[in-house]
C-alpha cells in the first residue's frame, strides 16, 4: 500500500459538540457545588446541612444544564434546518443560479473562473444540497446541531464534577471540610482545564490557568457571602 494510501487524519473539529458540553457540563458542577458547599460551610452549618445542600445543588444543577443545553443547542438546530430548508427550495427553483454561486464561492477561495464552474456542476451532481451547506452555509456533519447529545453530556457530566466535592464533604472531618473541598475543586479543575485543551489541541497551561482562576474566586465569593450572613443570623 503506497504512503499515500495509508494515510489517514483525524481531526479535532469533529470533537466541538460533544467536547464543549461535557467540559462545560463538569466545570460548571465542580465550581457551583464546591461553591455552594464552602459558602454554606462558612456560614457555620452542620455537616448534614452542607450535604443536603450539596446533593439539591447537584440535581438542580444537572437538570438546569440539561434545558438549557437542549434549549440552546435545540435553537440552532432550528436554525440550520431552516436554512436548509431555503437551500433546498432554491435548489428546486433555479438550480443554475445556485450552481453560478457555488463557483463563485469557489472563485473567492482562490479557483480559477474556469474550473470553479466545473467544480461547481460536479458538486452539485454529486451532492447540491450538501454542497451548499457546508460552503454555502457552513454546516457539516461535524459542527451540527444534536440537542439531545448536548442536554445528556451536560447532565451526566454536572453529575460527575458534583459528585467530587460531594464525596469530599462525607469523608473530610468537620473542621477541614472547607479546606479539602477547595482543594478538591481546585484539583479537578486543573485536570479538566487540561483535558479540555489537549481534547481540542489548545494550549495547556492556558486551559488550566483559566478554570482554575474563576474557580477559586467563585469559591472565595461565596465564602466571604456564607460568612457574613452566618454571623448576621
Amino acid at each position: 500500500m503506497s504512503r499515500l494510501g495509508a494515510h489517514s487524519e483525524t481531526h479535532l473539529v469533529a470533537r466541538i459538540g460533544w467536547l464543549r458540553a461535557a467540559v462545560l457540563g463538569a466545570k460548571d458542577g465542580l465550581v457551583s457545588t464546591a461553591s455552594l458547599i464552602v459558602g454554606v460551610a462558612a456560614a457555620q452549618t452542620s455537616k448534614s446541612g452542607v450535604l443536603i445542600a450539596g446533593v439539591a445543588g447537584l440535581v438542580a444543577g444537572a437538570m438546569s444544564m440539561a434545558a438549557g443545553e437542549y434549549v440552546s443547542v435545540s435553537s440552532q438546530s432550528d436554525t440550520e434546518k431552516a436554512d436548509l430548508a431555503r437551500e433546498a427550495a432554491e435548489l428546486a427553483a433555479d438550480p443554475e443560479a445556485e450552481a453560478r454561486e457555488l463557483a463563485g464561492i469557489y472563485r473567492t477561495r482562490g479557483v480559477d473562473a474556469e474550473l470553479s464552474a466545473k467544480v461547481a456542476a460536479q458538486m452539485m451532481a454529486h451532492d447540491a444540497l450538501g454542497a451548499h451547506a457546508r460552503d454555502g452555509l457552513g454546516i457539516s456533519e461535524f459542527t451540527m446541531a444534536r440537542p439531545i447529545q448536548a442536554a445528556f453530556t451536560s447532565a451526566l457530566t454536572f453529575s460527575l464534577g458534583a459528585a467530587a466535592p460531594l464525596a469530599m464533604v462525607v469523608v473530610s472531618p468537620v473542621q477541614m471540610l472547607t479546606p479539602m473541598v477547595a482543594a478538591t475543586a481546585l484539583i479537578g479543575l486543573a485536570a479538566l482545564g487540561a483535558l479540555g485543551a489537549k481534547a481540542g489541541g489548545a494550549a495547556i497551561g492556558k486551559g488550566i490557568i483559566r478554570v482554575v482562576f474563576w474557580g477559586a474566586l467563585a469559591m472565595a465569593i461565596t465564602a466571604g457571602i456564607g460568612r457574613l450572613f452566618g454571623t448576621v443570623v
